[in-house]
C-alpha cells in the first residue's frame, strides 16, 4: 500500500509546450522512482482544478499517461489519485487498469471516488447527477471493477449499470490495490471499509482522529479487520534547499496564478500558506512527522509549485522518506 506518493497534479512548466511535456512529466517519474517514493500518482481529469490553474491549462489524461510511465519507472506502483468514476464505464475502467498493470508488470493501482467537479462534466458532456446518484455509481461500479480485477466474471442489473459475465483476459499480473479517495464519514469511509484496500483523505489534518474513528466504526458494524486497511493523506508541499528558496517558488507558483504576495493581504497569504507544507527539508520533515502523529500509515505529495524540477522531488523523496524511516 502507500506509504510514500508522488502526485503530478499540473502539467503547464514554464516554457515547456506540448512537444517537451511528455519528457517533463517523465523525469518527476524517474525521480520519484529513485528517490524513495512507492507510487507515482497523477490527478483524473481533463480540465485544471482551480487553485492550481486555469481550465485551459494543459492536462494530459490520466491513464494514457501512466501507461507511457509504465515504461519510464521499475519500482513505483502506477494509479491515479483518484479516478473519477464518473469518467468512464466500470467495465472499461477494469479493461484499463488491467492494462496497465500488465504493461507495468504488475504495478498498476487503481483509486477511485465518486466524482465531484460539476464545470468539467457540463463542458465535456458527462453526466453529473445528484450526490446520491455519484455515490450510487460508484458502490455498483466497484462491484463490478474489482470481480474483474480479481479475474471473476460478475454480473450486475443495477440502478445504473447493467453487466453479464463480464469477462476480463488477460487478467492483472499480480493482485491490484484498490485506493478509495474522499474524506465523508457517512459515505465514503463505509464505501472504503467494505471494499477497499486503502483510503486517502484529503482531510485537514487536525480531522484526521475523526475520520479514523469513522472508519474503524464502519469496520465493526460490517465486520471487517480495521487493520487490513491502510490510510494516506493528501498533501500539497513546497520544498527546496533553504527556506527563502522554498518561499520563492511558492510565490512564484501564485504569481502565475494571478496572486501578488507584494501586494497581497497579510491575512489572506497566510492562509494560503497554511494550506501547503512547506520549507528545507528540516522544516518539511517537521511538519511530516507532526502529519504522521495523527495515526496514518502514509502520505501522498503533490509539489505543485515546483515539482517539474526533478531535483526537488528528490529531496522531497529523501526528506520524507527520512521521516516514515523507509530510506
Amino acid at each position: 500500500m502507500t506509504r510514500l506518493g508522488y502526485q503530478i497534479p499540473n502539467f503547464t512548466y514554464p516554457d515547456v509546450g506540448p512537444a517537451e511535456l511528455f519528457d517533463v512529466v517523465a523525469k518527476q517519474a524517474a525521480a520519484a522512482d529513485r528517490s524513495g517514493f512507492d507510487t507515482v500518482l497523477l490527478m483524473d481529469h481533463f480540465y485544471q482544478l482551480p487553485m492550481l490553474g486555469d481550465p485551459s491549462a494543459y492536462m494530459l489524461e490520466c491513464y494514457t499517461t501512466l501507461g507511457a510511465l509504465a515504461r519510464e519507472t521499475e519500482n513505483v506502483r502506477l494509479g491515479a489519485l483518484v479516478t473519477g468514476n464518473t469518467y468512464r464505464n466500470p467495465t472499461l475502467l477494469a479493461k484499463i487498469i488491467t492494462a496497465l498493470d500488465v504493461a507495468s508488470g504488475g504495478r498498476a493501482q487503481l483509486g477511485i471516488g465518486a466524482g465531484w467537479f460539476e464545470f468539467e462534466h457540463e463542458s465535456l458532456g458527462c453526466e453529473f447527477g445528484t450526490f446520491t446518484d455519484r455515490f450510487e455509481k460508484l458502490e455498483e461500479s466497484l462491484q463490478i471493477v474489482i470481480g474483474m480485477l480479481r479475474d471473476e466474471r460478475p454480473s450486475l442489473d443495477g440502478k445504473h449499470y447493467h453487466v453479464k459475465n463480464a469477462i476480463n483476459q488477460p487478467p492483472p499480473v499480480g493482485r491490484v490495490p484498490i485506493m478509495i479517495g474522499g474524506a465523508g464519514e457517512k459515505k465514503t469511509l463505509r464505501l472504503v471499509a467494505q471494499y477497499a484496500d486503502e483510503s486517502n483523505l484529503t482531510s485537514p489534518s487536525s480531522e484526521i482522529p475523526r475520520k479514523l474513528d469513522a472508519l474503524a466504526a464502519h469496520c465493526q458494524r460490517l465486520g471487517r479487520n480495521r487493520a487490513e486497511i491502510k490510510v494516506s493523506q493528501h498533501l500539497n508541499v513546497c520544498i527546496a534547499e533553504s527556506h527563502d528558496e522554498a518561499y520563492s517558488d511558492m510565490t512564484r507558483f501564485l504569481a502565475a496564478r494571478g496572486f501578488d504576495v507584494e501586494t497581497m493581504d497579510k491575512q489572506m497569504l497566510d492562509q494560503i500558506l497554511a494550506l501547503v507544507i512547506w520549507g528545507g527539508p528540516d522544516e518539511v520533515g517537521e511538519q511530516l512527522e507532526a502529519v504522521m502523529a495523527n495515526g496514518i500509515d502514509g502520505v501522498t505529495c503533490s509539489l505543485p509549485g515546483n515539482g517539474w524540477i526533478p531535483e526537488r522531488v528528490e529531496l522531497l523523496g529523501e526528506t520524507a522518506g527520512k521521516v516514515l524511516g523507509i530510506s
